[in-house]
């Protein structure tokens, strides 16, 4: 660390942080870099209402498009595992089954906006800076100045907002736009690294500070229409940056590959993927709250059932369920087979999954294999042993321990965010 930053104070709470940053919010107060002051405003009026929106790419067909590589992805893609779409590479739900609590590092998703950099741990910094800091300066911090920190492991999902887009259009009728993800845009692993609160501690936060903004080493984005938007970076209030957040230099026991962060991301339990900023390069500390289109233009809910000029950025993840099984699959009758799956929520632990054979008409309790965790997910399994030959609709239904329940049908989104409905999985018997 290239400084002698001064000693921590103590801040105030949670709560006082969150009125404190709405009470500048709704009053204009805020710093918004590479955002229009139309969108501002649009989202100022959408201000205290929970939701987003993301990339406006056109919906590819949700069949696998098999491939061994992806542009801009390093790490092989075998066909058994993903699905390629465009720069990213979707999780088989299938392929893991049997894997354990962990997705494996070599079949963890990919959800890149440009492309993979492949940088060198020995020569990267983070650099901590901005007027939320008792200074107004700036602090670098080396990898193994980080590593000097009291080290956390924590067990957490990653999961795109975007995770079950497709299912928008094939279950419910509805167009949508972005990567036509089905269930597998997520991956759970054991990531080790140090609080982002100890680090902007020791960088000089101030009293002021209301907002944090992690922003990556990857290319700049640019939009279909040319429109360059810089690097991806997203705020996070300083009450959430204080709570639970990691800057992760491992995954399941090994340094983060290239793919996923190498040599180190932020890691946001339980919010949208994209607030876990991946090859993390430096950290403005803000004393307003800050904008970027990663939460302006996307990651906001948009359409006929939200708010007309869009809702409040989003950030927990809602409850879904997925069968370790292929679309389609063909299963014997008169056998028992164990049906296994996973489910999972941002609000709390899965408490209870239901599963269904006949599209929901009839339900039985699956079997719980974890127990319930924030920021985790739930393996489960149900016996099922069908009499007759036919097309069949399994269904699962998790609860989590707030309370929510998969509903039904999920409300549209032009984006096509956030989906969380009661997934109809066909299966033929023979």
């Amino acid at each position: 660390m290239r400084t002698s930053p001064p000693a921590p104070v103590t801040h105030p709470s949670e709560a006082s942080y969150d009125r404190r940053r709405l009470s500048q919010w709704l009053s204009g107060r805020a710093h918004a870099e590479g955002v229009s002051r139309r969108t501002l405003l649009r989202l100022l009026g959408a201000a205290g209402v929970a939701g987003a929106a993301p990339f406006a790419v056109p919906l590819a067909g949700a069949g696998p498009a098999a491939a061994a590589t992806a542009p801009g992805i390093v790490k092989p893609l075998p066909e058994a595992w993903f699905t390629v779409r465009g720069t990213n590479a979707e999780t088989r739900f299938a392929s893991l089954a049997e894997t354990g609590y962990h997705t494996p590092n070599e079949r963890f998703f990919v959800r890149n906006h440009t492309a993979t950099p492949v940088l060198d741990a020995s020569g990267w910094t983070l650099t901590v800076w901005g007027d939320g800091l008792d200074h107004g300066g700036s602090v670098e911090f080396t990898l193994d100045d980080l590593k000097r920190f009291p080290a956390v492991t924590r067990d957490a999902f990653v999961e795109c907002a975007g995770n079950g887009r497709s299912l928008f259009t094939t279950q419910q009728g509805q167009a949508v736009s972005g990567t036509a993800w089905t269930l597998g845009a997520i991956g759970a692993a054991r990531w080790r690294g140090v609080r982002l609160a100890d680090v902007l501690r020791r960088a000089g936060l101030g009293r002021r500070a209301v907002d944090v903004m992690p922003r990556g080493l990857d290319a700049d984005y640019v939009t279909a229409d040319g429109t360059n938007l810089g690097r991806v970076r997203r705020p996070l209030p300083l009450a959430k940056a204080l709570d639970d957040v990691l800057l992760a230099y491992e995954m399941n026991g090994e340094p983060l590959p290239p793919d996923h962060g190498h040599p180190v991301r932020v890691l946001v339990p339980s919010w949208i993927g994209v607030s876990s900023v991946k090859w993390v390069g430096d950290i403005q500390v803000s004393a307003q709250p800050l904008y970027s289109p990663w939460n302006t233009d996307f990651y906001r809910l948009f359409g006929d059932a939200h708010p007309v000029g869009g809702s409040a950025p989003l950030t927990r993840q809602t409850v879904k369920s997925a069968w370790e099984l292929e679309w389609n699959a063909g299963l014997a009758r008169d056998t028992t087979h164990r049906l296994t799956g996973r489910s999972w929520s941002g609000a709390a632990g899965v408490v209870r999954v239901e599963v269904s054979a006949d599209g929901g008409a009839h339900w039985w309790p699956a079997r719980l294999h974890d127990a319930p965790r924030r920021g985790g997910w739930v393996r489960w399994s149900a016996d099922w042993r069908p009499r007759s030959p036919g097309a069949y609709t399994l269904a699962a239904r998790a609860t989590d321990a707030a309370g929510r329940t998969q509903p039904d049908t999920t409300a549209h989104n032009t984006q096509g965010y956030l989906f969380d409905a009661v997934v109809r999985h066909p299966v033929t018997v023979t």
